[in-house]
């Protein structure tokens, strides 16, 4: 009677360890495919595709109001109204001072970094145009604006940068124009002014 139990037993280990392989193998599959099906989030990626960047900069902490505006081959622009047009996009319009402060968890925090940027971020061959607009004036003097425009693709490439000097409220100045060609090239910069402005400064 016992040798017949014992020969039972050992007829059912190797069935149960099969059993339980094959539900390990269906496990580990099952979390396989879970981990494909939904890829883990990237936190703090931030993808940016852009062609060329323009920048625009004057003195920190410096309460006056700049604008800049950028003229496509195609005669579209942008500027503080119109931030996004076709390929082109003003990421955020500067007033100086005036949108430079926040408060966070009670305390008071002030970003003195006067700057506006547009990105390219599809190339139309032609001739592109920016000007830069003393919109308002809080000090009622002159302000140095630098200038800055930069090939990012397919390397970083600074291609144009210069200084211009508004005098007062209500001054355009044409910053740079600048070709880009068919090759990608840039070639045929100027400064020759050209309204862009249509607006009155307040």
């Amino acid at each position: 009677m016992r040798a017949r139990q014992k020969n039972e037993s050992t007829l059912i280990d190797p069935f149960t360890d099969l059993l339980f392989n094959v539900l390990l193998i269906f496990t580990f599959l099952f979390l396989v495919t879970i981990v494909f099906l939904n890829p883990p989030t990237k936190t703090g990626a931030v993808e940016l595709k852009a062609e060329y960047v323009i920048t625009v900069k004057w003195p920190d902490h410096n309460p006056d109001d700049v604008d800049v505006w950028v003229e496509n081959p195609e005669r579209r622009v942008v500027w503080f109204r119109n931030p996004d047009d076709g390929f082109m996009h003003l990421d955020r319009d500067d007033r100086g001072t005036a949108n430079d402060v926040m408060y966070l968890d009670g305390q008071r925090v002030v970003n003195p970094v006067n700057q506006e940027v547009v990105t390219i971020r599809q190339v139309a061959y032609g001739e592109y145009t920016v000007n830069l607009h003393y919109y308002k004036s809080n000090t009622g003097e002159p302000v140095n604006v630098e200038v800055n425009v930069a090939r990012v693709n397919p390397k970083f490439e600074i291609l144009y940068y210069g200084k211009t000097q508004l005098e007062r409220a209500g001054d355009e100045k044409t910053a740079v124009r600048f070709h880009i060609n068919s090759d990608n090239s840039v070639g045929q910069m100027s400064s020759l002014y050209k309204r862009l402005v249509s607006v009155e400064p307040e």
